[in-house]
C-alpha cells in the first residue's frame, strides 16, 4: 500500500487533465444536491426559529364569519395573553374616488403584535394604529398616490394615514392574500360598519402561553373542546402551513432533480475514470512488465481517484452550503420568509455520502478492468477497449447502489416517491443499455449501404472501440432532460392561460349585502348596460359529520377530502348553475321545499364514498343541519365562475345571515366607470379585478418555473459533461480512423461528414424514447408533486427536443474538429 501511495502521488505530479470530467461531474452533483438540501432547510430553519412571530403567538384559533363568544373568550384567557385580530377584504380609495384598490383590512388591538414587532418607515405620524388612523402598505399608497397624512376611505369612514408598513410581523402566517394590507384599530373597524351578519371576514385570536407550557398539547385540548364549533386550531410548530407545504414539495422536487445531477454526474464519472485511464496505457503496461500485480495498479489508480473525488466533492459542498446566501441577496424580496445563513451538516453530509457511493460505483468497474489487462494486450490493442470486471468488483459496485438507494429512500419526505423515482431512473439506465447494445448489433447486421459516407457512420457504430452504449446513454439522460424541463416548464407557463376562458368576467364582487342585490344590480347596468351580471348567496359553514362519523373521529381524513378541510364555502340554488352536470342522483325542483338536500362535488364525493341518500351534517354559523345528498356533481372549475363543492336545495339557509356574491362580465372601457359607481354606492362591496388575480397567480408560477430551471441547468450541465465525456473518450479511436482515412484520400469534409452522419443517427434513434420518458416524468411531478393541471405546450416540447438534438450534434462534431487537425505523420507517431 505504501507503495502504491508513493506511486499515485507521483503520478499526479503531472496534472490531472484526464481526471477533469471526473471533478466537474461530481462537483455539479454534489454542489446541486448539498444546495437543495441547505436551502430547504435554511427556509424551515426561518420559519422554526421565527414560529411564534410569524403565527403572532404561540397558540391561533381562527374562525370565519363570526366572533368568538363569551365563553370561548374566557377559556382562551385561561390560558394565557389573548390578542384578537379580524380579517376582511375591502375596497380603498381615496377622498375624491377617483381610484379604488382592493386591499387586506386587518384591525388589531393594543396587545397586538404579541410576538415581534410592527415595523414602520421613516416619517410616520404614530407608533400604531389608533383611532381613525390606518398604517398601509407602500405598494397600496404608491397604487392611490398616497403619502403620509393624506385620507383614504374604507368603507363608510375616511382614515388618516399615519404610516407606511416596513415590516409586518405575522404577515406570513396569514397565507395568501389579494390586496397589499391595512391595518387600523377595532375603533376603526367599527366605524368602517363592513362586519356586518353574512360578510365574510376571519377572526383570529392569538394566546401567548407562559414559557413552560406546552403549545401543542393545549391546542389540541382546545381543538377537541371546540370541535363542533368551527374553529381552526395551530400552534407555533406549524406556522405558515400553506408555505411549509409549498417548501417540502418544492424541496422533494429539487432533491429529485439533485439526484438526476448525481446519477448523470457518475456516468460522466465513468467516462471520465475510463478515458483517463486508457490515456494511461503505457504507464500501466510498464508497471504489468515491473512486476506489478492487478491488485498494486488498481490501488494505485484508486488512491488517485479518491484524491480528485474528495476534492471536487468538498468544492461541491463548498458551493452548496452558500446557496442560501446566494438566494437570499439574488431572490430575496421574491421569497415569503429569507433563508436562514448558516451551516447546515446534515444536508451537507448526505451530499458528501451520495457523492462518494456515486464515485465509488461508476469508477470502480474501469478501474478493475484496467487492472486486469495484459502487457501484451495493452500494446497490441491500441483501439479494443478494457473487458469487464470480474465479480468481486461487482459485490462493492452492488453495496454502492444499494447505499444511494438506501439513503435516498430514508432521507426523502415521501419515500415510496423517492423509491419509484429510483427505480424507473434503474428502468432508464437499463432501457439505454439495452437499446446501445441493440443498435450495435443491428448495425453489425445491416447491409452494407452504397453510398461510402453512411458506410463509414454505420459502422463507426459498431466498430471495435466504439463508444456507441456510452453515447447512447448520455444522449438519452440528456434529451430526456431537455423534455422534461420543457414539458415543466410549459405546463407552468399555460397553467393560468390554459385554466382561463376566452371570455372571462371583469370583476368578482364579495360581500354584496343581501337587501341590496337588486340596488347593486341597477347600478352596474346603468354604467354599463351591456353588462352581464351573475350572483350567487354566498356562506361558510363546515362538514362535521359523515353518515353519523364525525369528522374528528375520522382517523384518518380519506385523501382527497378537501371539503372537510375546515370552512367552506356554501351557497343554495333553485337550478343547476352553468358548468355543472349530475353524474348521480338528481337536481331537485326549481319550488322545492322540503327537507335540507344537498348536491355534493364528484371529486369530493369520490373521496367519502359518497352516493345519493347518504347523510351529512354541516354546521352554518354554530348551527348543525341535517341534510341529505340529493346528487353528485361534475364540476367544471375552469368557468371562472362561482363554484361550490357544497350546494343546499332552497329553503334550509335562506333565514340565516348571508351576503351575495357576483361576477360582472362588461366593456374593458366600462372597467373605471362600474369601478367608482360601485365604491361609491356600495362601502362594503370588496371588487375583485380578474386580470390582477391572473397576474398574481401567474408570477407566483413563474417564481416556481425560475427556481425549477435552476435546480434542472445543474442537471443539464451534467449531462451536457457527459455527453463531451463520451465525445473526448473516443476521441483516440476516432483519431487513429481520421488518420488511416486520410491516407487513403477521404477530405475533413468527408470525415466529418460521417461522424454528423452517425451523431444523428444516434439523435433520431434516442428522441423518440427521451420524448416518451420526459413525458412522463413530467406528467408525474406536474399532476403528483405540484399537484396542478397537465398542460404541456407540446409544439415548444418537440422544438425543445429538436433544439437538444441539434445541440448534441453540434457537441459531438466540436469534439471531432481536434481529430481532423491531426496530421498523420505526427498522429502515427504517437500511435
Amino acid at each position: 500500500m505504501k507503495t502504491a501511495w508513493a506511486l499515485a502521488l507521483r503520478d499526479m505530479r503531472g496534472g490531472l487533465k484526464g481526471l477533469r470530467l471526473l471533478i466537474i461531474c461530481l462537483f455539479l452533483g454534489v454542489a446541486g444536491l448539498a444546495g437543495v438540501g441547505s436551502l430547504s432547510r435554511a427556509i424551515t430553519a426561518e420559519l422554526d426559529s421565527r414560529g411564534q412571530e410569524i403565527l403572532g403567538g404561540d397558540i391561533e384559533m381562527r374562525v370565519a364569519q363570526r366572533e368568538a363568544a363569551p365563553d370561548e373568550r374566557a377559556a382562551f384567557a385561561r390560558q394565557g395573553l389573548v390578542s384578537e385580530t379580524i380579517r376582511l377584504r375591502a375596497m380603498a380609495s381615496r377622498a375624491d374616488a377617483a381610484a379604488a384598490v382592493l386591499a387586506e383590512l386587518k384591525s388589531v388591538d393594543d396587545r397586538w403584535p404579541l410576538y415581534g414587532a410592527l415595523r414602520l418607515e421613516p416619517g410616520a405620524l404614530a407608533p400604531r394604529p389608533a383611532g381613525l388612523d390606518a398604517m398601509v402598505a407602500p405598494a397600496l399608497a404608491e397604487r392611490l398616490s398616497l403619502r403620509i397624512g393624506d385620507s383614504v376611505r374604507i368603507g363608510e369612514t375616511s382614515f388618516r394615514v399615519a404610516g407606511l408598513i416596513a415590516e409586518e410581523p405575522d404577515r406570513v402566517g396569514e397565507g395568501f392574500t389579494l390586496g397589499p394590507s391595512i391595518l387600523v384599530s377595532r375603533e376603526g373597524l367599527a366605524a368602517t360598519r363592513l362586519v356586518q351578519p353574512g360578510s365574510l371576514f376571519t377572526a383570529r385570536y392569538r394566546i401567548r402561553l407562559p414559557a413552560d407550557r406546552d403549545a401543542h398539547a393545549i391546542a389540541e385540548r382546545l381543538g377537541e373542546r371546540f370541535h363542533d364549533a368551527n374553529w381552526e386550531v395551530t400552534d407555533r410548530t406549524n406556522a405558515a402551513r400553506g408555505l411549509r407545504r409549498l417548501v417540502d414539495q418544492l424541496g422533494q422536487f429539487l432533491t429529485l432533480v439533485g439526484l438526476t445531477a448525481l446519477v448523470v454526474a457518475g456516468i460522466g464519472v465513468g467516462n471520465g475514470v475510463a478515458s483517463w485511464l486508457d490515456q494511461r496505457r503505457p504507464g500501466i503496461a510498464t508497471l504489468k512488465i515491473l512486476g506489478a500485480s492487478s491488485a498494486t495498479i488498481f490501488r494505485i489508480y484508486l488512491i488517485q481517484v479518491a484524491i480528485v473525488s474528495a476534492g471536487a466533492i468538498l468544492a461541491g459542498l463548498a458551493v452548496g452550503a452558500a446557496v442560501p446566501a446566494i438566494v437570499g441577496r439574488l431572490a430575496g424580496d421574491a421569497l415569503p420568509v429569507a433563508p436562514k445563513f448558516a451551516i447546515f451538516p446534515l444536508p451537507l453530509l448526505i451530499s458528501a455520502v451520495y457523492g462518494l457511493l456515486a464515485a465509488l460505483l461508476f469508477s470502480l468497474s474501469p478501474l478493475a478492468r484496467a487492472g486486469q489487462v495484459s502487457p501484451a494486450a495493452i500494446f497490441r490493442a491500441r483501439v479494443e477497449p478494457f473487458g469487464w470486471p470480474r465479480w468481486r468488483v461487482l459485490l462493492p459496485m452492488l453495496g454502492a447502489g444499494l447505499g444511494i438507494a438506501l439513503l435516498a429512500v430514508a432521507t426523502a419526505r415521501q419515500p415510496m416517491l423517492s423509491a419509484g423515482f429510483l427505480a424507473a431512473t434503474a428502468g432508464i439506465f437499463a432501457l439505454l443499455g439495452a437499446i446501445g447494445w441493440l443498435v450495435r448489433r443491428g448495425a453489425r447486421a445491416l447491409p452494407r449501404p452504397r453510398r461510402p459516407l453512411l458506410r463509414l457512420a454505420i459502422a463507426n457504430l459498431h466498430r471495435p472501440a466504439a463508444q456507441t452504449d456510452r453515447l447512447i446513454v448520455a444522449l438519452g439522460l440528456g434529451l430526456t432532460l431537455f423534455v422534461l424541463l420543457a414539458v415543466l416548464q410549459t405546463s407552468l407557463t399555460h397553467q393560468i392561460e390554459k385554466t382561463v376562458p376566452a371570455v372571462a368576467p371583469n370583476f368578482f364582487a364579495l360581500d354584496v349585502p343581501t337587501e341590496d342585490i337588486d340596488r347593486f344590480r341597477s347600478t352596474v347596468l346603468a354604467r354599463a348596460p351591456a353588462a352581464k351580471i351573475d350572483s350567487v348567496p354566498s356562506l361558510r359553514g363546515s362538514v362535521v359529520a359523515v353518515r353519523g362519523v364525525r369528522v374528528t373521529d375520522m382517523k384518518p381524513v380519506p385523501k382527497g377530502a378537501w371539503i372537510l378541510n375546515g370552512d367552506r364555502g356554501l351557497t343554495y340554488a333553485a337550478r343547476l348553475a352553468e358548468g355543472n352536470e349530475i353524474v348521480a342522483g338528481q337536481w331537485w325542483p326549481a319550488d322545492y321545499a322540503g327537507p335540507p338536500l344537498i348536491s355534493v362535488e364528484e371529486q369530493a364525493a369520490k373521496a367519502l364514498a359518497l352516493k345519493p341518500g347518504d347523510r351529512m351534517t354541516l354546521s352554518v354559523l354554530g348551527v348543525e343541519i341535517e341534510t341529505t345528498v340529493a346528487s353528485i356533481r361534475r364540476v367544471n372549475w375552469e368557468t371562472m365562475g362561482f363554484n361550490f363543492g357544497i350546494v343546499f336545495a332552497p329553503g334550509a339557509l335562506e333565514g340565516a345571515p348571508h351576503s351575495y356574491m357576483a361576477t360582472i362580465a362588461i366593456p374593458d372601457a366600462r372597467e373605471a366607470a362600474v369601478n367608482r359607481a360601485v365604491i361609491a354606492g356600495f362601502p362594503s362591496v370588496s371588487l375583485i379585478r380578474v386580470k390582477d388575480v391572473v397576474e398574481q397567480v401567474s408570477s407566483i408560477f413563474g417564481q416556481l418555473a425560475t427556481a425549477i430551471r435552476a435546480a434542472a441547468s445543474v442537471a443539464l450541465a451534467a449531462g451536457v459533461a457527459v455527453l463531451v465525456g463520451a465525445v473526448a473518450a473516443s476521441r483516440r479511436a476516432r483519431l487513429y480512423d481520421a488518420v488511416l482515412l486520410k491516407l487513403l484520400g477521404a477530405s475533413r469534409r468527408q470525415v466529418l461528414a460521417a461522424q454528423a452522419i452517425e451523431y444523428a443517427l444516434l439523435a433520431a434513434i434516442i428522441a423518440l424514447l427521451a420524448l416518451a420518458a420526459g413525458t412522463a416524468a413530467g406528467w408525474y411531478v406536474v399532476t403528483r408533486i405540484f399537484e396542478l393541471a397537465w398542460a404541456p405546450d407540446w409544439p415548444i416540447v418537440l422544438a425543445t427536443l429538436a433544439a437538444g438534438a441539434l445541440g448534441t450534434l453540434g457537441i459531438g462534431l466540436l469534439g471531432s474538429l481536434p481529430v481532423l487537425a491531426a496530421r498523420p505523420a505526427a498522429a502515427l507517431r504517437s500511435l
